[in-house]
């Protein structure tokens, strides 16, 4: 955008960073989606992404009325916990991120910590399976692991989904962010499938440009 088309449309940069792990991250405020954090050409935290979040949760809480225990893998700027508390407003949740620019950038722009979240800044599959090896169990688990628009190969993998099954209360549900346009619809449709030989209900949801797959133990 030009100088005119961000005053017109109320855009202001409000910081620009470079992360190790996600590139150039950007900190917008416009007044079509409040401040959120892009990267990669994508809106990472807040905004639009916040958006794709309540969608989905708002169809996961038809399905799982009571949430004491959230686990977010890819908290990004943490804009999704505010999607999370406003269908399960008691909740406590853990949020995993392995970018510290981004927890900074949450905390600082998006009022990130409460003392109802847990952040833990580091790998999320050694931190499932550190969970796993304790026995610890959640009611729902998100995972939301691309890093621009990418996901690292370790996190769609049958043995992920069945890690992700194992740290599931037996009521339990997870949700899993995929996009769904172009190209990337093949690996959707691969994720799909492996899902169906991991968990026994699957239902799917499309926000924007998303195909959210919620998963359950039944």
């Amino acid at each position: 955008m030009g100088k005119l088309e961000n005053f017109l449309s109320g855009t202001k940069i409000l910081e620009e960073i470079e992360s190790p792990i996600n590139g150039k991250l950007i900190v917008v405020s416009d007044l079509a989606w409040g401040v959120h954090i892009k990267g990669g050409g994508l809106t990472q935290s807040g905004g639009v992404a916040e958006k794709v979040w309540h969608t989905s949760l708002k169809e996961t809480r038809k399905i799982k009325k009571s949430v004491k225990t959230c686990l977010v893998l890819g908290l990004g700027g943490g804009g999704v916990i505010r999607a999370i508390k406003r269908f399960w407003p008691r909740v406590v949740i853990t949020g995993v991120e392995i970018d510290p620019i981004m927890i900074e950038l949450g905390t600082k722009y998006m009022n990130l910590k409460d003392n109802r979240t847990k952040i833990v800044i580091g790998d999320a599959m050694k931190f499932v399976k550190q969970q796993i090896e304790k026995k610890k169990k959640y009611d729902l688990v998100l995972v939301d692991m691309y890093v621009g628009d990418t996901i690292p190969s370790k996190f769609v993998t049958p043995a992920f989904y069945t890690s992700i099954k194992k740290l599931l209360e037996k009521d339990g549900a997870t949700v899993i962010n995929r996009l769904y346009y172009g190209e990337k619809r093949k690996l959707s449709d691969k994720t799909h499938k492996d899902l169906e030989n991991v968990f026994s209900k699957i239902t799917q949801v499309y926000p924007e440009a998303n195909i959210m797959f919620i998963c359950q133990n039944q």
